[in-house]
């Protein structure tokens, strides 16, 4: 009877936790994370290419939508299409919502072959050896009318991977790595 009382508070105690936690999420992330349509619209910049899908419905990954999100975002240098994580997207979809702000996401850099990455290690600063961009786990990106310091707050807000600020470069980066800032 005693082991039962025990567990049974733990349960509790833990429910109390959850419940704490959901508080601390925005009402706008928390009601985004619950939305049963995600869509994103992805423009890459250096193909000119444009996509808008949903990627998530009535709690699931929509497969064409994500498969037309990982042409969009292949390294259009080798044109290597890659398995995008759907997190990013995820991470994308709660981002534009805390902005408040829908529309079009501006693509930079998605995938990047490590080929790719080899030679942009060569030529550029800042580009990691084992990038996130090669595993399909990495975004660079602008958002129209929104400016590059407050897309960097709001992504930093999210607590949801890492966020990288290159406003020489005019743009932000974001993965579905450990938390993290620079």
């Amino acid at each position: 009877m005693l082991k039962r009382h025990v567990d049974r508070r733990r349960f509790l105690m833990g429910l109390g936790g959850l419940s704490a936690a959901a508080l601390m999420v925005p009402g706008q992330a928390r009601a985004s994370r619950s939305a049963p349509v995600r869509k994103l619209s992805l423009h890459n910049l250096h193909t000119g290419e444009q996509v808008s899908a949903s990627f998530w419905e009535e709690g699931h990954y929509i497969d064409d939508g994500l498969a037309s999100f990982n042409k969009v975002m292949r390294d259009f240098r080798t044109n290597e299409v890659h398995a995008i994580d759907p997190k990013l997207f995820d991470q994308l979809f709660l981002l534009q919502h805390r902005l408040g702000k829908q529309g079009e996401i501006q693509i930079i850099s998605g995938y990047r072959s490590p080929a790719t990455n080899a030679m942009l290690r060569k030529t550029s600063s800042g580009v990691a050896k084992k990038s996130y961009h090669m595993k399909g786990q990495a975004i660079d990106l602008r958002l129209p009318g929104v400016e590059l310091a407050n897309l960097r707050q709001a992504a930093r807000k999210l607590a949801v991977g890492g966020v990288g600020y290159y406003p020489g470069s005019n743009f932000v980066h974001l993965d579905t790595g450990p938390v993290r800032s620079w």
